[in-house]
């Protein structure tokens, strides 16, 4: 079963990919949405946008936008690079995302449109020779699963080869718990359907136990997407990987992470992969989550926030894990735990 980093806005570039790298990386990466029109047009930001660090064939180039045009374009432009394919957002709620047009706007417009969209990134994708896939939800509040599974015939009978589907709808926040019975119904259509397509699960995992959970739950996929929690803990997919063991109670799978030290390096990676100009809104995105690792989470999370500058989130960093030693060090997998097969 595939690991894989959620494509997540402000998060997913080379800095996080290569802090996931150093604990063992994951089996794809995700990027980034890249704003078809935006890239096309050159703007002096977007290269950052292309790093394929630390692993090049393992990217997934994902684009967004809401004309057919420069949807084409710009898969034809990422098509040409490494890595193992190109994916559409259609699951992005995000207002102004939605209001363009794009993201999960493509499952709730005339379906004629969405076909079209998906025909010819398809056609330009696969002639690469690169694997096509789509991100997508449920759909709006009032979807139903017929019209959700008519819109997988669609996808299917269009080509592409791979969705990973985040089992809520165009409204339903991260606070309800996502419907991952939907995950395992869809693996068992596309198996009667006999369709040559691959199921991702993206939502609810954040550890080898709630991956285990989410596996059971969802029958038949192929892979496991996770994103926040990978911002939490870039040694989230180690912690998974060592979870699969042999079912009796071992310490192998034990592991200490350095709180400070890991938060040195995605700093160090960030000033080497992105510009002076994104610094703020990055760190202050990565901390965010990052917080959550120790007890004062609220506390150290507004001095981080307060502070987003490199030097600045290091110097507060220090300060907390000198007064709070003992929280530097974060024991995952403790060998009193049970360990069970994935």
């Amino acid at each position: 079963m595939k690991l894989i980093l959620a494509p997540m806005a402000t998060l997913t570039h080379a800095a996080l990919r290569s802090t996931i790298a150093q604990f063992g990386g994951c089996d794809e990466y995700y990027t980034e949405m890249i704003q078809a029109g935006t890239l096309l047009t050159g703007g002096p930001f977007e290269k950052y946008y292309l790093f394929t660090a630390p692993e090049p064939e393992k990217i997934v180039w994902q684009i967004t936008g809401g004309k057919i045009p420069a949807m084409v374009e710009a898969a034809k432009m990422l098509s040409q690079m490494d890595g193992i394919g190109v994916d559409i957002n259609m699951g992005c709620c995000a207002p102004d995302i939605v209001r363009a047009g794009a993201g999960i706007a493509w499952m709730l417009k005339d379906r004629r449109e969405t076909e079209e969209l998906v025909e010819q990134v398809g056609a330009v994708v696969r002639g690469a020779g690169k694997r096509f896939s789509v991100k997508l939800r449920l759909g709006d509040e009032d979807f139903t699963t017929e019209g959700f599974f008519s819109f997988i015939d669609m996808l299917a009978q269009r080509g592409v080869q791979q969705v990973a589907l985040h089992p809520r709808t165009k409204k339903e926040k991260y606070r309800r718990p996502p419907r991952l019975h939907y995950v395992g119904q869809l693996v068992k259509y596309i198996e009667e359907k006999g369709y040559a397509i691959q199921v991702v699960l993206n939502g609810g995992v954040s550890d080898g136990a709630s991956a285990k959970k989410a596996q059971e739950q969802g029958s038949g996929i192929s892979g496991i997407m996770i994103g926040r929690a990978a911002a939490q803990k870039p040694w989230v997919f180690k912690q998974i990987a060592d979870y699969r063991a042999t079912g009796q109670q071992v310490s192998s799978g034990a592991f200490t992470v350095d709180l400070l030290e890991t938060a040195r390096n995605f700093i160090e990676q960030l000033q080497h992969f992105q510009p002076q100009e994104f610094y703020k809104t990055r760190l202050q995105r990565f901390f965010a989550f990052y917080s959550d690792n120790v007890q004062f989470a609220h506390h150290l999370r507004t001095r981080l926030l307060n502070h987003p500058t490199p030097e600045g989130c290091l110097q507060q960093l220090e300060e907390y894990f000198a007064a709070a030693p003992h929280e530097r060090f974060k024991e995952e997998n403790p060998p009193h735990e049970q360990f069970n097969v994935l």
